[in-house]
């Protein structure tokens, strides 16, 4: 069946009408259970394992990982009953007051800066990070251009790429300039995806072949001269953090910098991987000595005597310490948790019938996935290290909230397909 676009006007009985059908949930009677169910899995997980990164000396990140979990329950209900064709038809609204928080982080009294980046809110009973809330707004956004526009040739998608450019550009730049490269590649790897699936013109990713195989020739220049700079001062690079990028023409971080060279050879730039290779090297260590069924839940020792630092084991590197107390049993049953989600994702994406649910649902699951991707990546040193959390496993506020509520728009695809016009 042909995909089509959802009306983009409601009228006032219409609005009236979706809102008591958003209360009662009685629009559409079918509800996918797939999803719910590895989600409720992965968090049971996630629960269990951010208490082991911690059972040494306590805390209560697991408590607070409920409470996230128990508020991301009832958002992703929200959402799932929610229609979404509302959003399409006030879809730059919803995008500008995503993005309202956005430039706040680098202002007091509420922007807080943690290790010399600005990346949250606090509002002192709750903090939060705007660049999740982006994140929504722009798929959002983009759904709604794509829908709406012709792509079938060159010249018919110029304004459409247009919009896409500017609606892109702003929320990345503003997330870069935080610093938060990781949220920011977010973007442009979801808008790539929305493209690839609306059918553009295969000229347009021949051209963007060429511009990434620039981008990643200039930023290896960019590398090769840090290199270069910390062997012909002969110093660490530590000692070497936010100088070179005084001195360089590329908008990177020093520290940026130190992560990608400690990926690609490591030895250049912390030889004896007590600097910033140093948790790479632990989390390959967990993983590695986790066997095939693990040492037993909270028998890890690189989370327990504190190698694998506490700060990280419970949201950056949970997959790390789920690896060596679980194996790699434990380790695949995440993993083929995660595969369910993605393959369900893109079998509504396929249900859907109209463009924008269609759209939607493909841009969640890319934005989930990438995370998944990077995530067990860098714990597996396969990836450079990035702070890109775990969904559903990871300590956070957040992103826990976020993943509920994409993958709730998912559902609310799923319920009202039948509906679409």
């Amino acid at each position: 069946m042909a995909l089509t676009v959802p009306n983009q006007q409601l009228s006032p009985a219409t609005w009236r009408e979706t809102f008591y059908r958003f209360l009662s949930g009685t629009e559409e009677a079918g509800v996918d259970w797939v999803n719910p169910i590895c989600i409720l899995a992965l968090s049971v997980i996630g629960v269990f394992f951010i208490y082991s990164a911690h059972a040494s000396v306590g805390g209560d990140f697991w408590v607070r990982q409920i409470v996230f979990l128990g508020t991301g329950v009832v958002l992703y209900s929200l959402c799932a009953y929610f229609n979404y064709r509302v959003l399409f038809v006030n879809a730059h609204w919803f995008y500008l007051l995503c993005l309202l928080p956005l430039p706040l982080v680098f202002f007091p009294p509420f922007g807080e800066t943690r290790s010399g980046a600005s990346r949250w809110l606090d509002f002192g009973v709750v903090t939060i990070q705007p660049a999740e809330i982006a994140k929504i707004g722009t798929l959002i956004m983009m759904a709604s251009i794509l829908a709406r526009g012709e792509l079938s040739t060159v010249g018919k998608s110029l304004g459409v790429l247009f919009l896409t450019f500017v609606v892109t550009i702003v929320p990345f730049l503003l997330i870069f300039l935080q610093p938060d490269l990781g949220s920011a590649l977010i973007l442009p790897l979801m808008v790539f995806s929305l493209l690839y699936v609306s059918k553009l013109s295969l000229r347009f990713f021949l051209a963007l072949l060429m511009v990434f195989i620039l981008a990643v020739t200039v930023v290896g220049m960019d590398i090769y001269g840090y290199k270069n700079y910390l062997i012909r001062n002969d110093i660490s690079a530590q000692d070497a953090r936010g100088k070179y990028e005084v001195i360089s023409w590329f908008p990177l971080k020093d520290y940026q910098r130190e992560r990608i060279l400690d990926f690609v050879s490591p030895d250049s730039v912390d030889p004896q991987g007590i600097g910033i290779g140093w948790n790479r090297r632990q989390s390959l260590q967990a993983v590695g000595t986790g066997g095939l069924t693990g040492k037993g839940w909270t028998e890890g020792t690189q989370a327990k005597l504190g190698y694998l630092p506490r700060s990280v084991a419970h949201n950056d590197f949970i997959f790390s310490v789920l690896s060596e107390e679980s194996g790699f049993l434990g380790g695949l049953t995440v993993i083929g948790l995660f595969a369910v989600i993605a393959m369900n994702n893109l079998r509504i994406a396929g249900l859907s019938r109209d463009r924008f649910g269609m759209l939607v649902v493909v841009g969640a699951a890319v934005v989930l996935m990438v995370h998944v991707f990077v995530n067990i990546g860098m714990s597996l040193g396969l990836m450079p290290i990035k702070g890109l959390p775990l969904p559903f496993l990871s300590y956070g506020g957040s992103f826990i909230l976020s993943s509920f509520i994409l993958l709730g728009l998912v559902q609310s695809v799923y319920r009202h397909r039948r509906s679409a016009t």
